[in-house]
């Protein structure tokens, strides 16, 4: 028998009301970028003053972040059926494109956050981390299969493939005619060995 409970009375109400402001800083944030949004204009969707948003969030930066997680998570389900690390990024690449505001408030906090004061400092060194180690793993099980060039590490191809995609980012916000999934897929095809090349077993793979 089940133990879990799902929330009840005011947490419960307190849990929608804090999803129901996520979702309308998503559409405003989403449609203006970090430039061109408010928090009053967050507040006018949900009924709040300015001051009760905060209430549930603690400030603007926690609200900012709440978005972006929620905006890795949507890219994540976009790419849950990729087959390799490469795939998943250009996927994610193509989802961001349809979400112009969201990229520029990506690129704005995340180049503010280089600041080891800044309230998401932490939030992006850890994504940074997670994403790098969890790519790496892909990588290091592509090149085992003979898929990955083998003259660098799985873990610089990690830090590679997500220096490309954020700066694609960056130069789509000044440019949206670049294609940034078709470049991802450019430096995907620079990752395979070249042609010709034997690719290494490993012994305990040629064992068994």
């Amino acid at each position: 028998m089940s133990t879990s409970r799902k929330p009840r009375g005011p947490y419960r109400k307190g849990l929608e009301r804090r999803r129901q402001i996520l979702r309308a800083a998503l559409e405003v944030y989403s449609e203006g970028g970090e430039r061109g949004s408010s928090l009053k204009e967050i507040a006018d969707r949900v009924g709040l003053s300015q001051a009760g948003v905060l209430h549930y969030f603690g400030s603007r930066e926690e609200l900012l972040l709440a978005v972006l997680a929620e905006r890795d998570l949507a890219g994540t389900e976009a790419t849950r059926d990729a087959t390799s690390p490469g795939e998943a990024v250009a996927r994610a690449v193509a989802h961001n494109a349809g979400q112009p505001g969201l990229v520029d408030l990506f690129v704005t906090l995340s180049a503010a956050a280089s600041d080891v004061e800044h309230p998401a400092h932490a939030f992006f060194t850890q994504r940074y981390d997670a994403l790098s180690a969890q790519i790496e793993g892909g990588m290091e099980q592509a090149r085992r299969r003979g898929n990955v060039r083998e003259d660098v590490t799985p873990e610089q191809l990690s830090r590679l493939l997500i220096a490309v995609a954020d700066g694609l980012q960056l130069q789509w916000l000044l440019n949206p005619d670049i294609d940034m999934a078709e470049l991802v897929e450019v430096f995907n095809r620079m990752c395979r060995p070249p042609a010709g090349e034997e690719p290494s077993v490993p012994a305990s793979d040629a064992h068994g």
